[in-house]
């Protein structure tokens, strides 16, 4: 698993300019919800970058959604963006 988030933090360092990225796993918090999967993540990713702080919210969220598009469709199931000064 901490193989996976290292390729998380690796995707998006290679596409978009980041200082730090802290990625919390909260699947476990969704264990009783209709859709949960073991196979699948809850994420909370939280990034400081002064590059996506230039951005409005809504284009910085999608532009790390585009970079995280396989993964969403495929390991993740859940995912909550913060974005830090």
């Amino acid at each position: 698993m901490k193989n996976y988030f290292d390729e998380i933090c690796k995707k998006l360092n290679d596409k978009i300019e980041l200082e730090e990225i802290k990625i919390v796993d909260n699947s476990n918090k969704h264990k009783g919800h209709k859709f949960y999967s073991p196979e699948k993540f809850h994420l909370h990713i939280k990034i400081k970058s002064i590059y996506l702080n230039s951005l409005s919210r809504v284009s910085a969220q999608k532009m790390i959604m585009k970079v995280l598009n396989k993964d969403l469709k495929t390991k993740i199931h859940a995912l909550e963006i913060s974005i830090e000064k």
